[in-house]
């Protein structure tokens, strides 16, 4: 009885989902292509790979929503009120959401990669340091007396940045320093 009471919703379901599934494997697809064409590492390719499948979740969500029957103004109240909570509940931490927002932005638009010694032009604390990693919210960066500096990655889309050297990595390895 179920199941003939929402046949056409099951199978607009079943469309939806193979549709999004299908999505989900060509932008992961893409994204790896262009990660391992800008010589980006795994970790942060699957991070950004768990990004697109939360926001197709999302979407997903949304759809079916309207596949069984909600109305757009009903629709419209409920994001309008979860958004407001979050909205307030993220004012607190927007510097994180910032700073994710521009480890997305430096995953397909950042020039240098690990192993990359950059100069980091600010005007209150200057730095020169070997790209060590770039996580989610922060890169990494060793300086030449062997001392980490984590860096928050909305901070260096705002700061001007000189490459000093491309694949500096090796020549530090081979001062016999094991700080790495």
């Amino acid at each position: 009885m179920l199941l003939e009471t929402y046949k056409n919703e099951l199978i607009q379901s079943a469309i939806l989902i193979a549709i999004l599934l299908f999505i989900r494997f060509i932008s992961a697809v893409a994204v790896r292509k262009i990660g391992k064409k800008s010589g980006i590492n795994d970790a942060r390719i699957h991070l950004i790979n768990r990004y697109v499948t939360a926001t197709l979740f999302m979407i997903a969500v949304l759809i079916e929503a309207f596949i069984f029957g909600a109305e757009f103004k009903d629709m419209a109240l409920v994001f309008s009120s979860v958004f407001a909570v979050i909205g307030i509940g993220l004012f607190a931490i927007w510097s994180i959401l910032s700073n994710i927002t521009s480890g997305i932005i430096m995953f397909f638009n950042f020039p240098y990669k690990v192993g990359d010694k950059i100069q980091i032009h600010d005007k209150d604390f200057p730095l020169e340091a070997i790209i060590e990693d770039i996580a989610a919210f922060q890169l990494h960066l060793r300086l030449d007396n062997g001392d980490l500096v984590t860096y928050p990655n909305n901070l260096i889309l705002q700061k001007p940045v000189t490459l000093v050297k491309k694949d500096a990595i090796d020549d530090f390895l081979d001062d016999g320093s094991d700080a790495l």
